[in-house]
């Protein structure tokens, strides 16, 4: 019989990348996997993951730390796994909860949360750093407690070392997909992409506005964070520019990805982003196209020591259009940096050898 397990989310959705296509997925090669989230689409099973629905989650983090919180524990007592991995903030409560039970449990962190905090600009200069340390404390305080930290960068897994030994990084690298067949190189359109959350701080309008200048089509794809923002980039001067696709699937991302020659990943220099590892620009890599990233120096050695791409002061729209131009008229050095960056995606940059660090995390601690 297989050793049963359980993650538990009150905030991503149930087929979330990190959580259901990587971790669960992975484990169920293993594990008997069980899945808590809330989103009120109810139970089901997926990929051989139990999915165990506890309704749809609560508007606030405050009500999601005490309703959704106090759910997600009784459903996760109810089920009574050897082991569980929790993934949001505001259930680091319940990880102590079910430790002081006997439970083997691993947190993993997504983000760094006290540097995220000191990015927001919404928030009050004066109380953000109040709120950082208080933020920082707390979390310090109860990871000392759990089996293992799972941390999704290399940063945030140094940040935990020093509260406890038994940390690593499980980066969100790309899934390889051998079946997918990338267009030529150049068989692709005179087209650039960006994938994902369309937010000021990503970028997204100095992109935008740097299209009157370059004069390319962009392939837009994802959610607005807010209609007002939707409707300061529709008056952008590079509007004209945009092919805007809305939310997609994975699939409609591969064509995307297929038609575009340069993916752009051009996010604001806030805190919270500077050690970040940006999916898109994996998966920009793993297609066989170069990137354009923010001039941040984590990013810049990335994308040196693997000549993939360039970077740019993702705050000047003039530099941004000066760099897609270059690209774009030099096509054999552009293809040359896809191909280095799907080399580098299929010899480090990839699930496969984070699946087997998540794998030797499992049988440290249920065998300890």
């Amino acid at each position: 019989m297989k050793t049963k397990i359980c993650h538990i989310t009150t905030v991503h959705p149930r087929t979330d990348v990190r959580i259901f296509h990587k971790q669960c997925k992975s484990l169920a090669k293993k594990y008997e996997v069980n899945l808590i989230v809330a989103d009120g689409l109810g139970d089901e099973i997926k990929d051989n993951v139990v999915i165990h629905d506890i309704g749809l989650r609560q508007s606030s983090r405050i009500k999601r730390a005490k309703i959704d919180s106090k759910k997600a524990l009784q459903k996760a007592l109810e089920l009574n796994c050897k082991l569980y991995h929790f993934h949001d903030p505001e259930l680091i409560k319940i990880g102590e909860k079910l430790k002081n039970t006997g439970k083997k449990v691993i947190y993993d962190v997504h983000e760094d949360l006290p540097r995220q905090i000191m990015g927001k600009p919404y928030l009050n200069k004066y109380i953000k750093p109040i709120l950082s340390i208080i933020l920082e404390w707390q979390e310090n305080k109860a990871a000392k407690k759990f089996d293992f930290i799972s941390a999704a960068t290399p940063f945030i897994r140094d940040r935990f070392l020093k509260i406890n030994t038994s940390s690593i990084d499980i980066n969100n690298y790309p899934i390889l997909d051998t079946n997918t067949q990338n267009t030529k190189y150049t068989d692709k359109k005179h087209e650039i992409c960006y994938v994902g959350g369309i937010a000021r701080y990503r970028g997204v309008f100095e992109l935008i506005e740097s299209l009157q200048y370059s004069k390319v089509k962009l392939n837009l794809a994802g959610e607005f964070e807010t209609d007002d923002f939707k409707k300061e980039c529709q008056k952008s001067k590079g509007w004209k520019y945009v092919e805007y696709h809305g939310f997609v699937s994975r699939e409609e991302i591969k064509e995307i990805l297929n038609r575009s020659k340069i993916g752009m990943v051009s996010l604001y220099p806030l805190i919270n982003y500077l050690d970040s590892l940006p999916v898109k620009m994996f998966e920009y890599m793993s297609s066989g196209i170069p990137v354009i990233a923010s001039d941040f120096p984590f990013w810049i050695d990335i994308v040196n020591n693997n000549n993939c791409g360039i970077n740019v002061n993702p705050l000047e729209p003039t530099k941004i259009a000066e760099k897609v131009s270059f690209l774009l008229e030099n096509s054999s050095k552009a293809e040359e940096m896809g191909k280095n960056g799907q080399k580098a995606v299929l010899e480090k940059y990839n699930w496969d050898i984070e699946e087997q660090k998540l794998f030797n995390i499992y049988e440290k601690v249920l065998n300890d």
